[in-house]
């Protein structure tokens, strides 16, 4: 990377770069890929307003916000609320504190004089989201990059790279009530998140790694599992019994069983590397055969209609659905 930023653009990086947790990022960033170029990092204060007498930070998972060198006027704040609904959040709460010492906000009085003055600081904005740590870091995350483009937070001619290391190995899905691999399920699990795997899936981390420059992912790579009995209980987490196992991943698991090294590795996507360097603000402007918005390839004219032989090769039919209410 070194090598191709200075060849391709001038630009000289100096490696090695700093390595940061995926729970460190998420937490100060609100991202996996966090932008190093500008500050205006989330701050925790869930412990700081467990005895607020406003109920919403009280009472919430969490209470994270960002603290903006800027006084921002009502309609303003109304508008990063709006924005801030779209991405999720129930509402956006603020504490504006003025140049003459004044503190504009609904629910100053809710918070007591002792975390007014630790938080005063004039002429400065903070805005709050409390809510589950993974939508608050996420509408966070999304409002700090917002305001650091508006308020041209962001030194364009800086090019900060760091890796993010010990991703999540596990997510949770609200609406199927089940957890799935956060990567895929054959990513390793670190030594440490072994056994918690198994009892919380939701708090073991992966020997998975990301190349981030600028806030974008410029590679990505992992560690694969190599023990057959860790696969299996990988899978067993994930809700796939053995007879499932044995139907879908049996191929894997009795090459595993023949023995296998420790194996991993990186990758990058040439068409986002050209995305990187020559600034482009969408990947499709550097791919060679680019879909437009509905799936539709002008290179080679893809998707076509198979013919009936390419569909009986493949042991596939087509079946055309009528609306039995229209009559």
């Amino acid at each position: 990377m070194q090598r191709i930023w200075l060849e391709c653009i001038g630009v000289e990086l100096e490696p090695p770069f700093p390595r940061m947790s995926w729970d460190e990022a998420t937490l100060r960033f609100g991202s996996d890929r966090p932008d190093l170029r500008f500050g205006l990092e989330i701050q925790d204060v869930t412990g700081e307003t467990r005895g607020s007498e406003f109920g919403v930070f009280a009472n919430a998972p969490c209470v994270r916000y960002l603290a903006v060198a800027r006084e921002f006027s009502r309609s303003e704040v109304q508008a990063l609320e709006a924005q801030a609904k779209s991405w999720g959040a129930k509402g956006l709460a603020y504490l504006v504190f003025r140049a003459d010492g004044e503190v504009s906000s609904p629910i100053a009085k809710f918070l007591g004089d002792d975390l007014l003055e630790r938080w005063r600081d004039p002429g400065q904005t903070l805005l709050f989201v409390a809510d589950e740590p993974r939508l608050a870091a996420k509408v966070l995350g999304l409002l700090r990059l917002q305001l650091g483009r508006e308020l041209d937070l962001i030194d364009e001619t800086q090019w900060r790279f760091l890796w993010v290391v010990d991703m999540a190995a596990a997510e949770f899905d609200d609406e199927t009530g089940t957890w799935h691999a956060a990567h895929h399920p054959f990513t390793r699990p670190t030594d440490e998140s072994i056994e918690i795997f198994k009892t919380d899936p939701g708090a073991a981390r992966a020997v998975a790694y990301d190349l981030v420059g600028n806030g974008l992912e410029l590679a990505g790579g992992s560690f694969r599992i190599h023990e057959p009995e860790l696969q299996q209980q990988v899978f067993e987490n994930l809700g796939i019994g053995p007879e499932e196992q044995q139907e879908k991943f049996g191929f894997l698991l009795d090459a595993l069983a023949m023995g296998a090294p420790p194996h991993g590795g990186i990758a990058s996507g040439i068409d986002r590397l050209l995305m990187a360097l020559l600034s482009e603000p969408r990947i499709r402007d550097t791919q060679a055969f680019p879909k437009n918005q509905v799936g539709f390839d002008y290179m080679t004219g893809a998707p076509i209609e198979l013919t009936k032989e390419q569909l009986d090769e493949l042991g596939l039919a087509v079946t055309v659905e009528t609306d039995s209410s229209a009559g």
